[in-house]
């Protein structure tokens, strides 16, 4: 019986030259995108067959406002949601408590319980959507928060999409919404990942994230090899928990930053997907392809935005983005011009959203797969690259790999002084930015920024202390006492925070509860 030959939709140039899909002329042209090592992307065909997902990280004030929101950018053309949490609810505190003043609904939306949970997605159906939640410390209940919503949606949890970033390692390094110490953190996500793969098969538990190691002032050298290093520490968190390296690999993620050395970016994403591939396949064991993938989430970089001439963020953005979509990102956000002064304004995210639109319609760049293949420049950077990420992995595993590196201090003080380098060449003119050290002016107009009404802390707390009183106490302690044995137990705690948001107890409630088993982080003076 033949093979039959599959037809592909053939691509020309603005001048009707034919574009072929794969272009072979390199040294590596043995390799082919969608095969090992995958530094060629990991789809065969990439965006010819479909465009990543353009993915909008949003989420302000209470759960109706970000559900406006929601809906006002999915109606925009954004293809994925993306879910900005408030401090409170990432660091597991609800709105009437003393540590939340001043900050619920500032820098993301507040989710206290399962009702908010149900307001954000009031009209958005879970069965079509997929849902990426900026989320770490508190993952596990908001995980909850959104298979219980399916339910109430009548959708299986086996049918929602989307990711929780749930690495509690880089928030050590880089960004500290921790609650509890690193064994019992490292325990919660195993947890996580395993009940994933068997109750919830096509959510990605974790998106190990290079993006604020990044932001904070790594190399992007160190943002591979740390967060390489990380995922090694996850990957063999859960083979000592007994779960399989195939059962589980197909869905592990990955998050990166794009800032604007632009070929060194796209450098840096094709060595990530081949130093991953190798890792996974000799060092695990791994024999499904898909374990092999290293699939990734892109943002561009928000450090790298300006106070000044704000406009000027709309370009950065557009180089950065270009370098993600040449770097074969799976999806991406680009953040919007104003994100230097507040939180995006509806306009502005509309232009983030349409610099990912006009990338992959207009600018011809997804007509072949990988057309950066082949460039003298972009191949020694590959090389560079992987040597010295190697080179760090190695050390990292010297240590007794990124856990204990990072409870020393060694990632931490890697990136403090690459930051500190950075800031002396921006003060000394050595590098320029555009209408801050260089082109500057001396007045600016006025731009509208988007403003959090700063009732609405006392409005959330109002609404939390209603639920409390509405709910049947009884069962929600019941759940949180449930829970909170398991916790002293191995057991699996997902199914127990399940049952305990079902039962309304709050995202505080659920913290706390875990606070008493495993007390909180405090980290030590690293100099």
């Amino acid at each position: 019986m033949t093979k039959e030959k599959v037809k592909h939709k053939q691509f020309v140039t603005d001048s009707n030259i034919p574009v072929k899909p794969v272009y072979n002329q390199s040294k590596n042209s043995k390799e082919n995108p969608g095969e090992y090592p995958f530094t060629r992307g990991i789809h065969s065909g990439m965006y010819r067959d479909r465009l990543w997902t353009m993915r909008q990280y949003s989420g302000f004030g209470d759960a109706a406002q970000s559900n406006k929101r929601y809906k006002f950018m999915l109606d925009s053309g954004q293809t994925g949601l993306s879910m900005a949490f408030d401090l409170p609810t990432q660091i597991g505190h609800d709105p009437d408590s003393a540590r939340a003043e001043g900050e619920v609904g500032k820098v993301g939306v507040s989710i206290a319980s399962l009702k908010d949970m149900q307001t954000a997605f009031n009209g958005i159906n879970l069965g079509k959507a997929s849902t990426s939640m900026t989320i770490n410390a508190t993952a596990s209940t908001l995980l909850a928060y959104y298979i219980a919503v399916g339910k109430s949606q009548g959708i299986s949890s086996k049918e929602l999409r989307g990711t929780t970033q749930n690495d509690i390692l880089k928030e050590y390094v880089a960004r500290n919404t921790y609650i509890y110490p690193p064994q019992p953190s490292m325990r919660i996500i195993g947890d996580m990942i395993g009940y994933c793969a068997k109750n919830v098969p096509q959510w990605y538990p974790i998106s190990i994230s290079g993006y604020h190691m990044r932001e904070a002032g790594a190399t992007a050298v160190q943002e591979i090899a740390f967060t390489i290093a990380n995922g090694i520490e996850y990957i063999q968190t859960c083979i000592d928990r007994g779960l399989k390296i195939d059962d589980f690999a197909p869905r592990l993620s990955f998050f990166f930053c794009c800032t604007i050395e632009f070929f060194e970016e796209v450098a840096k994403f094709r060595t990530a997907r081949k130093i991953y591939a190798k890792i996974l396949k000799e060092r695990f064991h791994a024999k499904n392809p898909k374990s092999l993938q290293l699939r990734f989430h892109t943002q561009t970089s928000g450090e790298s935005l300006t106070a000044q001439q704000p406009d000027n963020n709309i370009v950065r953005v557009s180089v950065q983005a270009m370098a993600a979509v040449l770097g074969g990102t799976q999806s991406l956000h680009t953040n919007s011009k104003d994100e230097a002064l507040a939180l995006p304004s509806q306009e502005a995210a509309k232009i983030a959203l349409r610099t990912q639109q006009i990338i992959g319609y207009e600018s011809g760049v997804t007509k072949t797969v990988d057309p950066m293949a082949g460039s003298h420049y972009m191949e020694s950077l590959c090389d560079e690259i992987e040597e010295q990420v190697l080179n760090y992995l190695k050390k990292i595993d010297k240590m007794g790999g990124a856990l204990k590196a990072i409870e020393n201090g060694f990632f931490q003080s890697e990136i403090r002084q690459n930051a500190y380098r950075l800031k002396k060449e921006v003060d000394n003119n050595e590098r320029v930015l555009v209408g801050v050290n260089k082109f500057a002016e001396k007045s600016e107009k006025k731009h509208d920024l988007l403003r959090v009404d700063d009732s609405l802390g006392k409005k959330q707390e109002k609404a939390i202390k209603d639920l409390r009183k509405s709910r049947d106490n009884k069962k929600t302690e019941y759940a949180l006492s449930k829970m909170q044995k398991a916790a002293e137990t191995d057991k699996n705690l997902m199914p127990f925070i399940l049952d305990s948001v079902l039962a309304y107890a709050t995202t505080g409630e659920i913290s706390n509860t875990f606070r008493e088993v495993f007390g909180e982080y405090r980290p030590k003076e690293v100099f």
